[in-house]
C-alpha cells in the first residue's frame, strides 16, 4: 500500500496546529496514565524511562476500550499523545477516521501482566491507524491544502530575506582581516590555488589587505583543522570576485548563514508540525548575535554548525520516512492475516535520508574534529527512533529487536560513510605527493623508513600520524588568551569573544568631527535575552519531556548536548564562547519548544488568546534587543557613547 503524500492530511480535515477548525476536547491525567495506582501512574517515574524509550501513557482497558468507541455518526473518539507531535484530539480528527479499523491513534501500548505488550486489537490494523499513531494528526495535518504549503514556503523564504539583510550588508566592513580570519583566509586562499596550505612571511596581514595576496612562501604549513570549511571559503572568494576583498573572504559564511535560516525554519515547522512556530525559529536565528557575527566573518565554526544542521534535517526527514513505510509493512502484514505482534519487519528499504546525514557528518568532521560528537548523538538518536516505531506499530519485543535489525544498519550508514566522507576531504593532501611543494606530512612515511608496519601503506602511515600531531596540539592547547570562556557560561553568553574593536576621535576614520569618539566593535555576543530564556528553557524542556513523554524535547536539545557538554571534559584547553554557534540552532528550537507546549495544550480554549500574547511579546523583545546590539555585531560605527551604554557588562569587553 503506497503511503499518502508527506503533507496529505489524514482525512482531508484536519488543520495544523496554527489554526484548529474546531475546539479540542483533552482527557485527564487519570484517562492518560489510566487507572491503575501503582508507580506506573507517577509521571516523573514512569516518565524519565519512558523520555527515553519513547513509549507512551499506559491507558487501561477500559480507557483504550473507551478511545476507539466508535460513535453513532461513524467516527471514533482517539487520544495523541505528546509522541505524536501533538497533544490530545478527539472527534473529527484522524484518529477518528481510522478508529473502527484498529486500536485508538494514540497506541495503547498498556503493558500486560506478564511484561509483555497487548497485542492491537481489531480485524485490521490499516496504514492509516499506524500512521496517525507514529507520525501524529498534527504532522498528518501539516500543509493540508496548496495555500498551507505555499505560505510554509512563503514565510521561510521572508525570514531569509531578513537573514541576508542582516548578513550581506557591508560585508566587507571592516577591511581587514578580524580575529582568526588571519589563519583561515590565507589558508584557504593557498589551498585553492597551490592545492596545500602554504607559510607566509612576517607580518602578512597589511600586504594581503592591501590586494598583494601572493606573498606566501613555497613551505608546506602546519595547519591544525581538516579542509572542509576553507574549501568552502576559497569557493567564496572565487564567486565573491577573489581575495583581495574582504565582502568575497566572508561570501561563504554569509550564504552558509542564510542557508541556515532557510533550513531552520523548515527543520522547525515539520519537528512542531506547526508553520507558525517553525517561521519564529528561522526569524529568532537570523536576528541572532552569533549566528549574525559568524556569518560576517570567515571561520570555520559556521560552517561546522551548517553540516550538522543538514544531518538533523535528513535524520528527521528519515524517521519519518521510516515510519511510514513501517506502517505500510505493518499493515500488509496485518491484512494478509499474519502475526502483527510477531517478529518486526527486517528491512525498511533503502535509508537514502540517513545516508546523506553520514555524509554531512563526514563533512562536518571535515571542519572540525567537534562534529565527531554530533555523529555520536545523533547516531543514538536515530536508533531511538527507530526502536520506539517499531514499539508503537505495536510490534511485540520491538524495541530490543531493533537493536538486532536497526542499530547495524544505522551504524553502517553514518559512521562508516562519515568516516569515508572525511577521508575522501582529504584527496588534495593526498594528491599533492606528486607537487613540488607537497602538503605538510604527506611524505612522512617514506621519509623515514621502519617507523610504521611494512604492510601499512605510505599514504596511510603519513596521514595517521598527521593526526596523531593534531590530536596532540588539540588536547595541549593551554596557551593565555584574554577571551578564554569556561563553557558554564556559553548558554548565557557570560564572556564573549571580542573580534574586532577601534576608537576614532571626531573627525577620524569617518567619525563625525562636531561630535565626540566613535567606536567600531564586531563582539561574538548572542542575543542575551534569547539566550538567557533558552537557558531557563532548557530546565523546563527537561521536564516537559519527561512529563510528557515527548520525543521532541530529546531532539531539541540533542545539538546542544553534542555541541556544549563535550567541551565540560576540555576545560583545561583554551577554549571560546565563540564555540556556541555549533548549537545555535538548537538553542533556539529549546526555546520555542515550551511556547509550543503552551500553543498545543491551550487550543482554542479562554487562555489561547494570552499563551498567544506572551510568545509575541518575548519575539518582540528579542528583537527589541537584536536592534540594539546590532551594530557591534556588523562593525557599524556608532557614538563611543552609545558603545558604553548597551556594552553594559565589563566581561563582555
Amino acid at each position: 500500500m503506497t503511503a499518502p503524500d508527506a503533507d496529505a492530511p489524514a482525512t482531508g480535515e484536519n488543520p495544523e496546529i496554527d489554526s484548529p477548525s474546531a475546539p479540542r476536547q483533552y482527557p485527564s491525567r487519570r484517562d492518560i496514565h489510566g487507572h491503575r495506582t501503582d508507580t506506573r501512574g507517577i509521571p516523573l517515574v514512569t516518565g524519565a524511562i519512558r523520555a527515553v524509550t519513547g513509549a507512551v501513557p499506559s491507558v487501561g482497558r477500559n480507557g483504550a476500550q473507551r478511545a476507539q468507541t466508535t460513535t453513532a455518526t461513524g467516527t471514533s473518539t482517539g487520544t495523541a499523545t505528546a509522541e505524536d507531535g501533538g497533544t490530545p484530539t478527539a472527534g473529527g480528527s484522524a484518529a477518528g477516521a481510522v478508529g473502527q479499523a484498529g486500536p485508538a491513534p494514540s497506541g495503547t501500548d498498556d503493558p500486560s501482566e506478564d511484561g509483555t505488550t497487548t497485542p492491537p486489537d481489531g480485524p485490521v490494523v490499516t496504514e492509516q491507524t499506524l500512521l496517525v499513531r507514529l507520525l501524529g494528526e498534527r504532522r498528518l495535518a501539516l500543509g493540508a491544502t496548496w495555500q498551507a504549503r505555499a505560505w510554509g514556503w512563503i514565510g521561510a523564504v521572508l525570514v531569509t530575506l531578513v537573514a541576508a539583510a542582516t548578513r550581506l550588508w557591508e560585508l566587507g566592513r571592516p577591511g581587514t582581516l578580524v580575529f582568526d580570519e588571519t589563519y583561515y583566509v590565507k589558508d584557504a586562499y593557498t589551498l585553492g590555488t597551490e592545492g596545500a596550505e602554504r607559510q607566509w612571511p612576517d607580518d602578512p596581514n597589511p600586504a594581503f589587505e592591501a590586494g598583494d595576496v601572493d606573498t606566501y612562501l613555497d613551505q608546506a604549513a602546519y595547519v591544525v583543522h581538516p579542509p572542509v570549511g576553507k574549501w568552502m571559503i576559497w569557493l567564496g572568494m572565487e564567486a565573491g570576485g577573489g581575495p583581495t576583498d574582504p565582502f568575497a573572504w566572508r561570501l561563504a559564511s554569509a550564504v552558509v548563514g542564510i542557508l541556515a535560516v532557510l533550513l531552520l525554519a523548515r527543520i522547525a515547522r515539520r519537528l512542531f508540525s506547526s508553520t507558525v512556530m517553525g517561521l519564529a525559529a528561522g526569524f529568532l536565528l537570523a536576528i541572532d548575535g552569533q549566528a549574525i557575527v559568524h556569518s560576517r566573518t570567515a571561520l570555520l565554526d559556521q560552517f561546522l554548525m551548517f553540516w550538522v544542521l543538514v544531518a538533523f534535517g535528513c535524520l528527521l526527514l528519515d524517521r519519518e520516512q521510516a515510519r511510514r513505510r513501517l506502517a505500510g509493512r505493518v499493515a500488509a502484514i496485518s491484512s494478509a492475516g499474519g502475526p502483527v505482534a510477531g517478529w518486526p519487519p527486517a528491512w525498511l528499504g533503502v535509508r537514502w535520508w540517513r545516508l546523506a546525514a553520514g555524509v554531512s557528518l563526514g563533512l562536518a568532521c571535515g571542519v572540525k574534529w567537534s562534529g565527531l560528537w554530533f555523529v555520536a548523538v545523533f547516531g543514538l538518536l536515530t536508533v531511538l527512533w527507530d526502536m520506539t516505531a517499531r514499539h508503537r506499530a505495536g510490534l511485540r519485543g520491538g524495541a530490543a529487536k531493533s537493536l538486532l535489525l536497526d542499530a547495524p544498519y544505522a551504524f553502517v550508514q553514518i559512521v562508516p560513510v562519515a568516516l569515508i566522507t572525511y577521508v575522501a576531504s582529504w584527496w588534495r593532501w593526498f594528491a599533492s605527493v606528486s607537487s613540488p611543494t607537497p602538503a605538510y606530512d604527506r611524505t612522512w612515511a617514506a621519509d623515514n623508513p621502519g617507523q610504521t608496519a611494512s604492510w601499512v601503506p605510505d599514504w596511510w602511515a603519513s596521514f595517521w600520524h598527521y593526526h596523531q600531531q593534531v590530536f596532540g596540539f588539540h588536547t595541549g592547547l593551554d596557551s593565555e588568551h584574554a577571551y578564554a570562556a569556561h563553557p558554564l557560561g556559553w548558554i548565557v553568553q557570560w564572556r564573549p569573544t571580542s573580534f574586532f574593536w577601534e576608537r576614532s576621535a571626531a573627525g577620524e576614520n569617518g567619525c563625525p568631527p562636531d561630535g565626540g569618539a566613535c567606536a567600531v566593535a564586531v563582539t561574538a555576543l548572542g542575543n542575551p535575552l534569547l539566550w538567557f530564556l533558552a537557558a531557563i528553557a532548557i530546565v523546563v524542556t527537561i521536564v516537559l519531556g519527561i512529563w510528557l513523554r515527548d520525543w521532541r524535547a530529546i531532539a531539541v536539545l540533542s545539538g546542544t548536548v553534542a555541541g556544549w557538554l563535550p567541551w565540560f571534559l576540555y576545560t583545561e584547553r583554551t577554549i571560546f564562547a565563540f564555540y556556541s554557534i555549533v548549537f545555535t540552532p538548537w538553542v533556539i528550537l529549546t526555546l520555542l519548544y515550551p511556547m509550543v507546549v503552551a500553543l498545543e495544550r491551550t487550543g482554542r480554549r479562554a487562555g489561547r488568546g494570552g499563551t498567544v500574547a506572551v510568545i509575541a511579546g518575548v519575539l518582540l523583545a528579542i528583537t527589541a534587543v537584536s536592534v540594539a546590539f546590532y551594530p557591534f555585531w556588523s562593525a557599524m560605527q556608532v557614538p563611543y557613547d552609545y558603545w558604553r551604554e548597551i556594552i553594559r557588562f565589563q566581561n563582555w569587553i
